[in-house]
């Protein structure tokens, strides 16, 4: 799930079906929840909590486009510009006075007491193992995923992130009528975690104490988290993932 603020990009995508654990966190930044199509759970949590959303099945066809150079359905695109255009349309707020759910500064956060974090390999399943690899250089990670170094879809620069942040907690599979293997989180509570920025990694706790409240980042004194300014991929993997940090 991405989130964009502040943000006019010309290219998003590709959008895929909602789930109903997504909207814990659109939520939580008080998000217009953007998505094509939705799973049984998610078009019922949808409705019970008035989410504003927009659903590329719903749109008249000019929100959405279907791009030539990937396969359906992996091919439905966007643009912050179309969003807004139809967020007004719904009468949806297109600006929030929210605070972050993360505590950004600018100035620079070094986690001169965390233990080395070079590479880290995250292993979501036994097929989706995502890796980050520090650029000391520019001060930032490049993300991997089966192995195969991430890169932007147009510009093919390689995706990379300021900031990482890891949160154990246990997901299973949804018992539904469709039986098609979706997961469900166990994601309200306190959960423990990880904070990477800059080469190093502390030890945090997560917490969420409702689905519509924000998670709280603590280190272990209990102490909200400072962020390093830029952007920050979460990472919420298997409370038994065999997590390594190089």
């Amino acid at each position: 799930m991405a989130l964009f603020k502040g943000a006019d990009v010309e290219k998003i995508g590709p959008v895929r079906s909602a789930r109903h654990y997504f909207l814990d966190y659109a939520m939580e930044n008080d998000a217009i929840y953007t998505h094509f199509g939705e799973s049984p759970q998610a078009d019922s949590d949808i409705r019970k909590y008035s989410i504003h959303e927009i659903d590329g099945i719903a749109e008249d066809g000019t929100t959405f486009t279907r791009v030539k150079d990937k396969a359906s359905p992996h091919n439905a695109v966007t643009s912050i510009a179309k969003l807004k255009k139809s967020a007004e349309n719904k009468k949806y707020r297109i600006t929030s006075s929210e605070a972050s759910v993360l505590n950004y500064v600018t100035e620079e956060v070094n986690l001169d007491d965390g233990q080395e974090a070079v590479a880290v390999t995250i292993p979501h399943s036994q097929k989706q193992i995502v890796k980050y690899e520090y650029d000391e250089q520019n001060k930032v990670y490049k993300r991997l995923a089966r192995g195969k170094q991430q890169t932007d879809w147009d510009t093919k620069e390689p995706v990379t992130t300021k900031n990482i942040i890891i949160t154990f907690c246990e997901n299973y599979t949804l018992a539904d009528k469709e039986n098609k293997g979706r997961q469900g989180l166990k994601n309200i509570g306190t959960f423990d975690g990880y904070y990477i920025t800059n080469g190093k990694a502390i030890k945090i706790k997560c917490i969420k104490n409702a689905r519509e409240e924000k998670t709280i980042y603590q280190d272990l004194q209990g102490n909200v988290i400072n962020v390093n300014d830029g952007n920050t991929f979460v990472n919420i993997c298997p409370i038994g993932a065999n997590v390594t940090l190089e």
